[in-house]
């Protein structure tokens, strides 16, 4: 059992029993004023009325204080276990693999991690506690009725046979039609969510009114399936309205020809009149209860979709004590799920201490996938990486990710400051560090900014340009001091000026530090010590610029579109 339901369990064995006794005085009142009618009242005697009246007096005050110590007890225990549970479902998701996140929705998430959560609770702070206490008081109410008068006993309970049989009728509906309302808010959640983040797209190609179209429908399918919904919700609820009614007009009228014929006393129909009506609400709350149920338990499925996946990545238990950041690349293969061809075959990779070696290829031979390796954000299917002769595999998560540090093509920005983005990889950079990482990156810009580091971007860095986001991506992974950087073509979208400054800092970075640099212009191969040429799937040439130009010409091809290819300069390196 996990630590955090301890609490709530025993929570609500607590709420339960302060239940019962609620139950138990809510029952005893009607049993008073039974006494009190066939008593004082029936034999003029006013003053047994007294007693009896404190009595009833007394058990009011105690339900009352019992009602409100129930509701004080259980909002606190159930705000408290979706609140861990919501910590436990995002601690998960940090936990599960890119494929995972690649293939799901994230508007699907979010809806599991916010409205689904929310249902669960409502369940466990109002339809659960009183599931439990209508059946309790269904059946104690039941026996104590046929205990009274046997006849309008049976009829009372009969009453309850076809609202038992239509309950389990709607049931099997309801879990349907509540499972495709809430995946279609999930859906709805994602548009919007796409919509919002590609809102400079949508409008610079003017294509408001098509992207309204398609949230209308997709609004509308909720709509629809939502109403299909609340008239099959409408019908049930209806039907627990009549039977009840019907019932107590038959307990009425057969009750008051039983007390003229003297088979029943007055205070007895009175006190069986009041226990029938206590079991109105519990009847007719039924619908609505089981309606709440099965929402919940569809939640809780959709909830348990993402808590059942095993994050495939596990850390190891080594670390490094001194890392020096010998990577090397040992047959190293990776195939998707389900793809017939690899993605990498048989790479093979020594890249030694301080040395930089740059990735070069065509479009689809596998560049990103080989630098995603290095981070574990993925694990080959077959060979392995090592760092200082350690398997990746075999390394905690976080010494790993303190070793390697990574700057994406698309740079990743939170809203939140500047300076929390910077310090992402490293809480306890300096000023001074931090001013070195930004002045490397050529990131100058956030000074110019209304509040500087302290800034805060947009959702995704939507308001920086695409060359500001990539600078503050790479300042981030330079100021977490890695013994190995990675750099996915982290220079593509910056202008000629800004990339040969950003080059020439790189350069003093790169001698401390291991490199793998995903590259497609020459200016950024010259930074390597040496050139990985990667061909479908696999590196075919390994060697120096100078050497692969004058004696590969597909590496030529490659490098051949870009201005700044100079044969002479290659030569010098």
């Amino acid at each position: 059992m996990k630590s955090y339901l301890r609490p709530y369990v025993a929570r609500l064995v607590f709420i339960w029993l302060v239940a019962i006794v609620s139950i138990g005085a809510s029952i005893a009142l009607p049993l008073v004023g039974k006494e009190v009618i066939d008593g004082p009242v029936s034999g003029g005697d006013p003053g047994g009325l007294l007693p009896l009246g404190l009595v009833a007096l007394g058990v009011g005050v105690v339900e009352a204080l019992l009602i409100f110590l129930r509701r004080w007890t259980q909002i606190r225990a159930v705000l408290g276990l979706e609140t861990s549970i919501r910590d436990d479902l995002y601690e998960h998701l940090q936990r599960l693999p890119m494929a995972f996140h690649g293939e799901w929705q994230s508007g699907q998430l979010l809806s599991r991690a916010t409205t689904d959560l929310s249902t669960i609770r409502r369940f466990l702070g109002f339809g659960m506690l009183f599931l439990v206490m209508n059946i309790l008081q269904l059946i104690t109410v039941t026996v104590l009725l046929l205990n009274m008068y046997w006849p309008l006993g049976l009829l009372v309970a009969a009453s309850a046979v076809p609202i038992v049989l239509v309950s389990m009728r709607f049931e099997k509906r309801y879990i349907k039609i509540s499972r495709q309302v809430q995946d279609q808010q999930g859906d709805l959640a994602t548009f919007v969510e796409e919509s919002a983040i590609g809102i400079r797209t949508i409008k610079a190609f003017g294509r408001r009114h098509h992207v309204y179209d398609r949230y209308d429908d997709a609004a509308r399918k909720v709509y629809d399936t939502s109403m299909d919904k609340v008239a099959l919700s409408a019908r049930f609820f209806t039907f627990l309205e009549v039977i009840p009614n019907a019932t107590l007009a038959l307990v009425l009228l057969l009750g008051a020809l039983a007390v003229g014929g003297g088979a029943l006393t007055l205070g007895t129909l009175v006190a069986f009149t009041t226990l029938m009506l206590q079991l109105v609400w519990p009847i007719a709350s039924l619908g609505y209860i089981l309606a709440m149920a099965q929402e919940a338990m569809t939640s809780a499925d959709r909830v348990m979709e993402v808590m059942d996946t095993v994050p495939a990545i596990k850390g190891g238990t080594a670390t490094i004590a001194e890392p020096r950041g010998h990577l090397r690349f040992e047959g190293v293969e990776y195939r998707f799920p389900g793809a017939e061809r690899p993605v990498l075959r048989d790479v093979r990779l020594d890249v030694r201490p301080g040395e930089t070696v740059a990735v070069v290829g065509a479009t689809g031979s596998g560049k990103t996938t080989l630098t995603a390796l290095v981070p574990r954000l993925i694990d080959p299917t077959a060979g392995r990486i090592t760092i200082d002769g350690h398997d990746l595999r075999d390394l905690t998560l976080p010494s790993l990710r303190q070793i390697v540090a990574t700057a994406f093509e698309e740079p990743t920005l939170f809203s939140m400051s500047v300076r929390e983005n910077l310090t992402l990889g490293r809480h306890d950079a300096t000023e001074e560090e931090l001013d070195d990482a930004i002045r490397t990156a050529q990131a100058m810009f956030v000074h110019d900014l209304p509040w500087g580091l302290d800034t805060r971007i947009g959702e995704q860095g939507m308001s920086l340009s695409g060359g500001q986001r990539q600078r503050l991506a790479l300042a981030r992974a330079v100021l977490s001091r890695p013994r190995v950087l990675v750099l996915d073509d982290t220079l593509s979208a910056l202008d000629v000026e800004t990339e040969a400054l950003v080059e020439e800092a790189l350069r003093h970075v790169l001698r401390d530090a291991t490199g793998i640099v995903v590259a497609h212009r020459a200016s950024t191969v010259l930074l390597a010590d040496k050139v990985a040429l990667l061909r479908d799937g696999t590196i075919t040439h390994v060697g120096r610029h100078h050497e692969l130009l004058q004696t590969v010409p597909e590496y030529r091809e490659l490098l051949a579109q870009d201005a700044d290819l100079d044969p002479s300069e290659g030569a010098l390196r």
